[in-house]
């Protein structure tokens, strides 16, 4: 009796042990991975050169929160110098806290701006009620933020765009816009005077939710826009989460079809010169393909999959240790 009694707190401790262990494996694991993303499109895209001052457009999401911790990790250990000042627009909507970014920069020690303006009023006044304000709202934060990189001299400017943001664009402009265009991963600005980057293109919205959870960031919601929950991005972003469910791989094989375009089997004859095309020409890019059996390539494995492979279903919590 005595000894059942005391092997069942040693047994709960190393349970406890144990599932810690693979907790700090999980997290090391994703944050290996969200890091190796972010160093393959920075490279490349050749978006941070030698010398750059790159202002991080921090929302308090959890994109912007990961994109900033992600750069100042690779800053310690890049082979290359550059600068990192986190920028956030106060866009003095109700109830916005403006002590939970101020206290986190400071806690981080990194270079930062809080940029007051009341965009808030202006896109209420604008915009009629039931309308979206992303329009709007959208533009008056890109020239804000634009001023103030001219302001601060910085060379590039990161946004928190990740995958899924590209690829919910890309299926939102075929479906209402008629034109197969998405978020450019590297750009240059409305105004012409600036270099935008988006560090986050190769990482998994999945991976950074469970990174931000990791992390506990002091998320901030978006009064503004956060509640209009009929966009045709949310619709566009509740199909592909369901495609991801229903269809492992899916996602992962519409992303890297945006990096293997054939213009010659599409139709924007300004893209390729169909004009041109004779017998004399030889075949193109696998010639009258249009009714064989699709290449099909190997299905594209979740790394979240390769984790739970022998569990279906069953997913490890995961925590940072500092």
């Amino acid at each position: 009796m005595t000894e059942q009694a005391t092997s069942e707190p040693i047994n709960a401790a190393h349970t406890e042990s144990v599932q810690t262990a693979k907790q700090v494996y999980n997290f090391n694991k994703l944050y290996k991975r969200l890091r190796r993303n972010v160093g393959e499109a920075i490279a490349d895209f050749n978006m941070i050169e030698d010398g750059d001052r790159v202002m991080v457009c921090l929302s308090g999401g959890k994109d912007s929160y990961a994109m900033l911790d992600i750069l100042l990790n690779m800053k310690a250990h890049a082979p290359i110098h550059f600068d990192i000042i986190a920028v956030n627009l106060d866009q003095k909507q109700p109830g916005f806290p403006e002590h939970v970014l101020p206290a986190y920069l400071d806690e981080l020690g990194v270079e930062y701006r809080i940029v007051e303006e009341d965009t808030y009023s202006i896109v209420m006044d604008k915009v009629p009620e039931g309308k979206t304000t992303c329009s709007l709202c959208s533009r008056l934060r890109r020239g804000i933020l634009y001023r103030t990189a001219t302001e601060l001299g910085a060379t590039k400017i990161a946004l928190g765009h990740h995958r899924d943001d590209i690829l919910e664009t890309l299926l939102l402009n075929m479906f209402y816009g008629g034109t197969m265009k998405s978020m450019p991963p590297k750009l240059v600005s409305d105004n012409g005077k600036h270099v935008v980057i988006r560090p986050l293109a190769y990482c998994k919205e999945k991976d950074l939710v469970r990174f931000a959870e990791a992390k506990a960031f002091p998320i901030i919601p978006c009064n503004l826009c956060g509640s209009q929950e009929n966009l045709q991005r949310q619709a566009i972003k509740n199909m592909l989460q369901d495609w991801d469910k229903r269809f492992p791989g899916r996602i992962e094989s519409m992303f890297r079809s945006l990096q293997n375009l054939v213009p010659s089997h599409l139709l924007d004859h300004q893209q390729f010169d169909f004009k041109s095309i004779n017998s004399d020409s030889g075949v193109i890019d696998g010639g009258d393909i249009g009714f064989d059996k699709p290449e099909v390539a190997p299905r594209f494995i979740d790394a979240d999959e390769e984790d739970t492979a022998s569990a279906p279903g069953e997913r490890l919590d995961i925590i940072e240790v500092k």
